[in-house]
C-alpha cells in the first residue's frame, strides 16, 4: 500500500524549472530518502508534497489526498519539519509543545499523553521548563521532530533535520526516525548526507529537478556503480587529483573528508594492482607522500558522483 504517490510533478517559478516531470511513490511504513545537492529541487518537491506550494503541472497523493485539490486535507493528516528551526526560541519547552498540540486540536487528557511522549522522545524531561533557545541544536531538532507528530500522523515529512547537527545527535535523531517506522509512519526524509541514507528503505536521488536515479542502497550501488573505486590519502590531494584526471583509464576523482576516491574505468580484478602501482609511481615522481591507496566498497556518495558526471558528459 502506498502513502504518497506523485505524477508528472512539475514547479516552475517564471522560466526556472525547479522540479521537472518527476514520478515515484512510497510505501506505507517506509523511510524514504529524497537526496540531492542544495538547490537540486529538494525542498520545493517536499513543500508541494505538504500541501505549502501549488504544482505548475502534474499532482501528488498523500494519504490518499490530492495536493493540488485538498491541500488543506493534506497539511491536517501529516506531520511537517522544515529546513529552518520551526520552534519559538522565546518559549518554553512545554510551552512549545502545548502550542503546536492545540495547533493539531489536541486538548485535555490527550494533549497531557502526547506532551509526556514529546517530552521523553526528546529526552527534556527535566527541560520542560527550559527556554527552547537555550537548547543544543540535538535536543532542539528531537523536540521540532516531536512537535511535528504530536498529532499522531500515518506521514511525516522531514526536510533536512539534521542539518548543522553533531554526529551523535544526529545517530540518535535517525533512531527516533527508526522508531516512528517501526510503529507504521511513513517518513519522507530530504538529505544532502549521503551517509545518512544508508538508513533509508528505499532512495530518490533528484539533480535539477529530475530524477536520475532510485532504489534502496543496496541496488544502487550494484545498479549504476560497477567501476572499481581507490581511496587516496596523500600529502597533495589537489596536486594528486590534477595528475589523475587527465589519465584515460581515471572515469573521475572526488574528496571525501580528507582523501579523495578514483574511480576507474575498463579495470579488471587483474589489472588493478597494476594501476594502483602506476598511480604510486606517479605521486612519488612529482614529490607527494602517499600515505594509503585501497581499494573501497562503493558508498552511496560515490555513487552520486558518478551519476553526476555521467549526467555532465
Amino acid at each position: 500500500m502506498n502513502s504518497i504517490e506523485v505524477k508528472d510533478l512539475t514547479k516552475k517559478f517564471g522560466k526556472f524549472t525547479s522540479v521537472d516531470n518527476i514520478s515515484f511513490d512510497v510505501k506505507q511504513g517506509e523511510i524514504f530518502g529524497f537526496l540531492g545537492a542544495n538547490g537540486a529541487g529538494k525542498s520545493t518537491t517536499i513543500k508541494m508534497l505538504c500541501g505549502i506550494l501549488e504544482p505548475t503541472a502534474g499532482d501528488a497523493l498523500v494519504g490518499g489526498f490530492s495536493v493540488k485539490k485538498d491541500p488543506d486535507k493534506v497539511k491536517k493528516n501529516i506531520g511537517y519539519m522544515s529546513q529552518k528551526f520551526s520552534l519559538y526560541a522565546d518559549l518554553s519547552v512545554e510551552e512549545n509543545i502545548n502550542f503546536f498540540g492545540s495547533v493539531y486540536g489536541l486538548k485535555g487528557e490527550k494533549l497531557d499523553e502526547r506532551k509526556r511522549w514529546v517530552l521523553k522522545t526528546a529526552g527534556l524531561e527535566d527541560r520542560i521548563n527550559s527556554l527552547t533557545g537555550t537548547l543544543s541544536t540535538g535536543y532542539k531538532q528531537r523536540l521540532a521532530l516531536g512537535c511535528a507528530v504530536i498529532h499522531e500522523p500515518k506521514i511525516v515529512f522531514l526536510d533536512e533535520p539534521t542539518g548543522g547537527v553533531d554526529p551523535i545527535s544526529r545517530k540518535n535523531f535517525w533512531d527516533l526516525i527508526n522508531d516512528l517506522s517501526q510503529n507504521g509512519i511513513t517518513v519522507f526524509v530530504t538529505t544532502h548526507y549521503l551517509d545518512e541514507a544508508e538508513f533509508c528503505h528505499r532512495i530518490m536521488m533528484i539533480d535539477a529537478g529530475k530524477i536520475i536515479a532510485g532504489g534502496s542502497p543496496g541496488e544502487l550501488k550494484t545498479k549504476y556503480l560497477t567501476n572499481p573505486i581507490l581511496e587516496i590519502d596523500c600529502s597533495a590531494p589537489d596536486k594528486a587529483i590534477d595528475m589523475l584526471d587527465p589519465i584515460e583509464w581515471v572515469k573521475n576523482t572526488a574528496y571525501f573528508g580528507e582523501f579523495f576516491h578514483a574511480t576507474l574505468s575498463g579495470s579488471t580484478v587483474n589489472n588493478i594492482e597494476e594501476k594502483i602501482s602506476l598511480i604510486k609511481e606517479k605521486l612519488a615522481g612529482a614529490g607527494i607522500t602517499l600515505n594509503r591507496i585501497e581499494l573501497i566498497a562503493a558508498s552511496l556518495e560515490d555513487v552520486f558522483v558518478n551519476l553526476l558526471e555521467k549526467d555532465k558528459n
